[in-house]
């Protein structure tokens, strides 16, 4: 077995990339400059006989069926934010962010298990058990009586969502090539920008009536998806009886990377919050989290046998930077998704609802942007332009962020907003590409699980790094008279402040408004610094050619029904 290879300091430059479109056969080096082996070098050429023919009424059947599962995890991940001072104050709780982090937390752990369960089990069953964990997460959440059985359910939550998610890349790759998933992931990229659009004001909107719709809302659209998944979802599932699966599983991989999460994810929710980052409390579990991560990856590439991730996923140097590339853009994304609201409810005095309005100037160009980008992959064939493009845009609407006072004016907001909304749209679409391209097709559903992974993994540090430096700045800016009224600190009284904030006399409410501005300023300039990171990795990414073809094992079952039109000499397949 292989040795862990040292990563190269070999950087393709933008100067590389042909101008003329044509694009370099998939067989770059591994990242210890190696040539793969013959048996891992990517097809290039589309075989007739194993092209996946894309379209028909069960296709989009299906597509839709994980369209709407998609629309369901992220508009609940992005409608609770502007609800939150309101569940805090009604359940009296200080624990905020644990409503976020469990949800994180949930849906992270069982990434990594998804695309194994997935590979093993088949599609559909993993697909119907995420979205049950989805529903009752729901109905917990919805019936929450106290914080901590709030955070349960949206633990359970994240379980299904995160299933969810990572099923329906696998779906989408196991039904169309890489070469025309583009406008697809861009269709599913709007449906998740129509949630985020529209998922604010409605967070806001049910927190000035009843919250807990806000979670009982799930129940009868989760219904929906599970009848659509159980009726149309038949996708070729392997043939093994039940002992013969259990026993391919990586159970010591997948216990391993869970337990790795859940403690790092912990020490990352607790860190300048419940406990000081200098604390044991945060460093010992933090410590542990990341050791036990490196372990998992040094047991997957050396022991395992059918391992949860296989080197050659990263052990090339363009899929390397891809996924470097994911876990940057959503420290960033979140960020922006979590702390924008608190800007507009803080320092513009604004109601849940009109802060959730105020959100759609990021939001409403996130769907057209990715669309875009998808069809611009497909058209051209080409996804290295269209990722530098994604994090110069974002680096520019963040790095506008950081201008943003008490007293600037809409144009500022909206402005601003429109610009990163571009950039979060091209970039929800374009790193997959790079990601996908080097590695053979039969570990497609390893490469979207760890895919998905990595990106809900870093949207807890983009909810945890913003939090903590929104609490170091608060604490240093807000008026002692103000944070008297509170037994918290910083980040700790943030979403039970906001409802105080205009009740309060001048110039004691200015005071505060502009402490909260100047506290988030601090915290967009660290996600400028990311961004602009973030454009380096594009830097270490190759122009591959993309596959043209599917994994032969997996796509719909061989149920036809042939409709025989003598007019045209020709069938119709469903």
């Amino acid at each position: 077995m292989a040795t862990l290879p040292a990563l190269s300091d070999e950087v393709q430059s933008i100067k590389d990339i042909p101008a003329s479109g044509t694009i370099t056969p998939a067989t770059e080096p591994t990242l210890n400059g190696e040539p793969p082996a013959e048996s891992e070098r990517v097809p290039q050429a589309a075989d007739a006989e194993n092209q996946q023919k894309v379209g028909g009424v069960r296709f989009w059947l299906i597509f839709v069926a994980m369209m709407v599962s998609t629309f369901l995890s992220a508009l609940d991940f992005t409608s609770v934010s502007t609800a939150l001072p309101t569940i805090v104050q009604e359940l009296e709780g200080t624990e905020f962010a644990w409503v976020g982090s469990a949800f994180a937390l949930g849906s992270t752990a069982i990434l990594p298990l998804t695309g194994g369960l997935a590979q093993i089990f088949g599609r559909r069953p993993v697909v119907l058990g995420s979205l049950i964990f989805f529903a009752l997460g729901s109905g917990l959440a919805g019936g929450a009586s106290s914080m901590n059985m709030l955070i349960a359910g949206r633990a359970i939550q994240g379980v299904g969502g995160g299933g969810i998610l990572s099923l329906t890349e696998i779906v989408v790759a196991d039904l169309v090539p890489l070469s025309q998933r583009g406008a697809y992931l861009g269709l599913i990229g709007s449906v998740w920008a129509i949630a985020a659009a529209i998922g604010p004001p409605i967070g806001g909107a049910f927190s000035q009536s009843n919250w807990r719709w806000l979670f009982y809302m799930n129940l009868p659209l989760t219904a929906i998806a599970i009848v659509l998944v159980w009726f149309f979802l038949r996708l070729k599932t392997p043939q093994e009886d039940f002992n013969t699966k259990m026993r391919r599983m990586d159970w010591f991989g997948n216990g391993l990377i869970i337990v790795a999460t859940t403690i790092t994810v912990v020490a990352l929710t607790w860190a300048g919050v419940k406990h000081p980052w200098s604390s044991y409390q945060v460093l010992v579990p933090l410590i542990l989290g990341l050791v036990s991560t490196a372990a998992f990856f040094v047991y997957e590439a050396k022991y395992a046998i059918e391992p949860v991730v296989p080197w050659e996923l990263v052990n090339n140097r363009t899929a390397f930077f891809g996924y470097v590339g994911v876990f940057l853009h959503s420290i960033v994304a979140t960020a922006v998704i979590f702390y924008l609201p608190v800007y507009f409810q803080a320092s513009l005095l604004q109601g849940p609802v009109h802060s959730g309005v105020s959100f759609f100037g990021n939001s409403f160009l996130i769907p057209p942007a990715a669309i875009a980008t998808g069809m611009t992959v497909t058209i051209f064939k080409i996804y290295v332009p269209q990722n530098y493009l994604g994090w110069v845009f974002t680096s520019i609407g963040v790095g506008l962020l950081t201008t943003l006072k008490v007293s600037s004016p809409t144009g500022a907001w909206v402005g601003y907003q429109i610009i990163e909304g571009i950039g979060f749209g091209i970039l929800y679409a374009a790193p997959q590409f790079p990601v996908l391209a080097p590695v053979k097709i039969t570990e497609t559903a390893h490469a979207l699980a760890l895919f998905v992974f990595v990106r809900s993994y870093s949207q807890t540090w983009g909810v945890t790094l913003g939090g903590t430096i929104l609490q170091n700045e608060l604490k240093k800016k807000l008026p002692p008279a103000f944070l008297e009224l509170f037994p918290g600190e910083g980040v700790e009284i943030t979403y039970a402040a906001i409802p105080k904030i205009g009740g309060l006399a001048e110039p004691l409410k200015r005071e505060v408004r502009d402490a909260f501005a100047g506290s988030l300023r601090t915290m967009w300039f660290v996600m400028l610094a990311i961004s602009l990171v973030g454009f380096v990795t594009v830097l270490g990414m190759k122009q591959l050619e993309m596959h043209e073809v599917t994994d032969e094992n997996w796509g719909l079952e061989e149920k036809k029904k042939v409709v025989d039109e003598e007019k045209e000499g020709r069938t119709l397949t469903l």
